[in-house]
């Protein structure tokens, strides 16, 4: 049976616009809020369908996990359609997260490079399978420890710069080090799922070449937590 996630409410609020211009429009996403619209009536609100109520010309290029925010950039022509898919297919993109995990980190830095697949009886959830998963690598560096008030639980916050783009990488990767990210429905446990009232993982910076301009740009979208 597919794991059970709490019932579908986005937020409210409107779209906040990074950036936007005849071949790019990049939004600060919500956490909350769908990518894509799901296969129910009821998960038809998403970010997509936001978008394109203002930007009419808006298309699909990539997508965050529901409970993820941060940068999020769409294409706004089918040319730009395929060169920003190109980039994402061939690893040409620099992506760079914030998480907070559970735990303090032995180390400050480091690399995982664990290969996943769908966890196709608990999916949507992903597992690590080093015989039969494609190749998933993040580069991890701690940037604070601290401790949660009032019980002073250890938490580290973390930099990842995922070098492949599979479904729940981060997620995935994070709990296999022995640190799930705070508030993960389907990873954590405990009191580390029950520190954080939303997934503790914000998409802080993308940079892509710009389609038209074929220079590299860097959007940014200050992390909320």
């Amino acid at each position: 049976m597919p794991t059970i996630l709490k019932e579908y409410r986005p937020p409210l609020e409107e779209l906040s616009v990074i950036f936007h211009d005849d071949h790019l429009l990049v939004i600060d996403k919500p956490s909350g809020l769908l990518s894509v619209p799901g296969k129910s009536p009821d998960h038809a609100d998403c970010l997509m369908s936001r978008a394109q109520l203002a930007y009419p010309d808006a298309l699909l290029v990539h997508r965050l996990d529901m409970e993820t925010s941060g940068v999020f950039i769409m294409a706004k022509s089918k040319q730009a359609q395929r060169h920003l898919g190109f980039q994402f297919e061939n690893r040409n993109t620099q992506k760079t997260y914030v998480a907070r995990v559970w735990g303090h980190l032995a180390d400050n830095e480091g690399q995982v490079d664990l290969p996943l697949i769908c966890d196709w009886p608990n999916r949507p959830k992903q597992m690590i399978d080093k015989v039969n998963g494609k190749q998933a690598i993040t580069d991890w560096s701690a940037i604070e420890r601290s401790y949660l008030a009032p019980d002073q639980l250890p938490v580290t916050r973390v930099e990842l710069r995922p070098k492949t783009g599979r479904s729940h990488q981060l997620r995935v990767h994070m709990l296999a080090l022995g640190h799930p990210i705070l508030g993960d429905q389907l990873y954590a446990e405990g009191e580390a799922l029950a520190s954080a009232g939303r997934l503790q993982l914000h998409a802080e910076s993308l940079t892509v070449m710009h389609p038209a301009e074929k220079q590299f740009v860097t959007f940014h979208a200050p992390c909320p937590f």
